[in-house]
């Protein structure tokens, strides 16, 4: 059976059997982040309390590969390295707080209500990315990625009952929270680092012949009401997608066992530890439907099962 994992080794939260270990293996996923970026911004509270509680310009790449090391350990890690690497986050989040300069409100940036948007905000990047670029996904195959993503936001603090677990749901969300939504000025403090990062003078121009072409192909990826907030111009969809497109076929050239060379090997470790078949590939995906136990489930469970058990969660 494709994905079948080593005997007596430990899948981690999703396993080999998930849309998750698939869809996360794909290139596409860095362009898919810097658009989470650009979305999560807009929401004013939660990107006050990042910039109120980090240097971001600064270190703004250390924080970027610190959400890609978090998001790769509780893909690919042990059970045990995924729920360390989530109890770490809710310890962090605990001990913050930020400021609404207007009212003078101090509020907590662990809200239920904040960490719900960086979580629909990150999934809704990571699909519309990777579908538009090319990554063949079914609709069905999208729900069940979106429910079990509940995961991970079980792993960052919130009740996975109260997080979408469809397309539908995600787009509900969104219709929801989009009234709350505003490029203010820390919004555009993001933009203008996304497009102007922090470079050595020799690799200025590098920066803005690569990386500028980087973050504006992940802009160009936003929908039209993050276009319309944030108040610059982009293509219209259907170019941004051709864009996409090109992007992720150049990409998906370069082979997958030179790309999961870089640090921290996440896959690599996976693949060792569970074996050969547990290598992603999106092909796998048609195959594994009728092996997984139930919509937005990334591992077998025993039946009958509590949510505790199903989650993982504590107490």
């Amino acid at each position: 059976m494709t994905g079948t994992p080593t005997a007596g080794a430990d899948p981690g939260l999703f396993g080999p059997t998930s849309v998750t270990w698939q869809l996360h293996s794909d290139p596409m996923m860095w362009i898919a982040g810097i658009r989470a970026l650009y979305l999560q911004a807009l929401h004013p509270r939660t990107v006050r309390g990042v910039l109120q509680n980090s240097d971001f310009r600064r270190d703004a790449w250390g924080r970027l590969m610190r959400t890609a090391n978090f998001v790769g350990t509780i893909t690919y890690g042990t059970t045990d390295a995924a729920e360390t690497a989530g109890a770490r986050v809710r310890k962090i989040h605990r001990t913050l707080t930020a400021t609404d300069p207007d009212t003078g409100e101090r509020y907590r940036v662990d809200e239920p209500a904040l960490l719900l948007w960086v979580h629909c905000a990150e999934i809704d990047s990571y699909l519309d990315v990777l579908r538009r670029s090319g990554f063949r996904l079914t609709d069905a195959e999208a729900d069940r990625y979106i429910a079990e993503q509940r995961h991970s936001a079980r792993l960052v603090g919130l009740d996975p009952g109260a997080v979408p677990a469809s397309r539908a749901g995600l787009a509900a969300y969104f219709d929801t929270v989009r009234p709350e939504l505003a490029a203010g000025p820390e919004a555009r403090e993001v933009d203008d680092f996304l497009l102007h990062p922090p470079a050595h003078p020799l690799l200025v121009p590098v920066r803005e012949i690569a990386w500028r072409q980087v973050a504006q192909l992940a802009y160009a990826a936003l929908p039209p009401y993050a276009h319309e907030l944030y108040g610059r111009r982009a293509p219209a969809p259907a170019l941004a997608t051709a864009r996409l497109r090109l992007t992720g076929l150049i990409l998906r050239r370069v082979p997958a066992d030179l790309r999961w060379q870089l640090p921290p090997k996440h896959i690599l470790r996976a693949v060792a530890r569970l074996g050969p078949d547990a290598r992603p590939a999106p092909y796998k995906l048609g195959r594994q439907a009728a092996i997984l136990d139930g919509p937005g489930e990334g591992r077998a469970h025993g039946n009958g099962g509590s949510e505790r058990a199903k989650w993982g969660t504590a107490g």
